[in-house]
């Protein structure tokens, strides 16, 4: 995704009209540039997207992702509900709580509602942390569908916030602020921590492709504890670095690599599809038909071999025939690798690694490869 595109999108006369995190007088006490972004005002950058890009990579970065959505699901039914609800397996998650999972909600035809995480806080009580874009569809659905459970949906986006510190110097940092040794967490681990005298909820989950941890706390204290993690050496950065980070990593997003006419197997997302599990989750039946199946298309890694830049729905073409093939899903200049990179769905015939490529840019043809994925793997 190009975020720059997508805000450049929105109408800046909506600009009174937009949410502000709890974090909102921080950015703009750091001068960073403010945008419209899925209904809020973020911030795209602060020194710019390669030296915060530089940043998380070699040192450790701050977000604020309080814009995502956070739904606390509490109940005797809670565990059966969220089962129901999502194709992964719940069950691996104990019951005391302590673990989270990244999940899929469907639909019964098996399209993407919304990607998730799913943090399990004990026997009857969970958090579902959903896209910012998606929350009030996603709050919608999960009503409508809990009917006949004994469930609670509490919606508290407005009560905490949300802040990434991300980066292999992140648990260095926090170890001089945090009454608990977070880096003894283990991958998608969540503990009740303090750090600086701020409550939180910390779990090693993030969207970089980075170590660190992503730290839940009551909005009141979110400026406070960001101020803190500032001043301990944090780098604060914007959606824009948030974006390349995440195509080097080739983490999808929501409405790019996947939507709700996009198969969990068209986005490189079956193994998150547990069909096995007892469960008749929502698209499971469909799922189950799909899971033996090659899928029409794929997604892939493209490097442009010269020096254009993909960008998102821009054609991909056989070099032999000219026949488009398929479309960039997302695309950016990644400073890691020094050129352009994108992922794409194409047809799951011209998908081998080292196939040549065109991309179609305003109407030039530019040469590219299909390369492995991920383009950058740390964790």
């Amino acid at each position: 995704m190009c975020y720059h595109r997508r805000m450049a999108q929105e109408d800046a006369s909506t600009v009174e009209s937009l949410e502000r995190t709890p974090l909102f007088v921080a950015h703009r006490d750091l001068n960073a540039k403010l945008v419209p972004f899925a209904g809020w005002e973020m911030p795209v950058q602060y020194a710019g997207v390669v030296p915060e890009v530089k940043a998380v990579r070699e040192n450790v970065g701050l977000f604020d992702v309080s814009h995502m959505g956070r739904v606390r699901v509490r109940g005797k039914d809670a565990f059966d509900y969220l089962q129901h609800l999502t194709v992964s397996d719940l069950s691996q998650l104990p019951p005391e709580g302590g673990k989270a999972q990244y999940s899929l909600l469907c639909l019964e035809s098996g399209g993407i509602i919304d990607d998730i995480i799913v943090y399990r806080l004990g026997t009857e009580e969970f958090i579902v942390v959903v896209n910012a874009s998606n929350r009030q569809k996603d709050l919608s659905w999960m009503r409508r569908h809990a009917n006949g459970y004994e469930v609670i949906l509490e919606d508290e986006t407005y009560l905490t916030a949300l802040i990434a510190v991300q980066g292999p110097k992140a648990f260095t940092l926090l170890d001089n602020l945090s009454d608990r040794d977070l880096a003894a967490l283990p991958r998608f681990g969540v503990d009740e921590s303090v750090i600086a005298d701020v409550p939180t909820m910390a779990a090693r989950t993030g969207y970089t492709g980075e170590d660190g941890v992503e730290l839940f706390c009551p909005a009141s204290l979110a400026v406070k504890l960001w101020d803190v993690l500032v001043k301990a050496g944090g780098v604060p950065c914007g959606l824009g670095a948030r974006d390349v980070l995440r195509l080097e990593a080739a983490l999808p997003l929501y409405g790019h690599e996947m939507n709700e006419h996009t198969t969990p197997y068209e986005a490189r997302l079956g193994w998150v599809v547990k069909t096995k599990q007892s469960a008749d989750f929502l698209g499971k039946r469909v799922l189950s038909q799909l899971r033996g199946e090659k899928p029409q298309k794929v997604l892939v890694g493209i490097e442009m071999d010269g020096r254009g830049i993909a960008r998102e729905d821009y054609p991909v073409q056989s070099p032999e025939t000219g026949q488009v093939i398929g479309h960039i899903t997302s695309g950016t200049f990644s400073p890691l690798r020094n050129k352009s990179i994108a992922l794409a769905r194409i047809d799951s015939s011209q998908t081998d690694v080292g196939t040549k490529v065109d991309v179609v840019i305003r109407s030039a043809v530019h040469a590219a490869t299909i390369v492995p994925l991920p383009f950058y793997k740390n964790v």
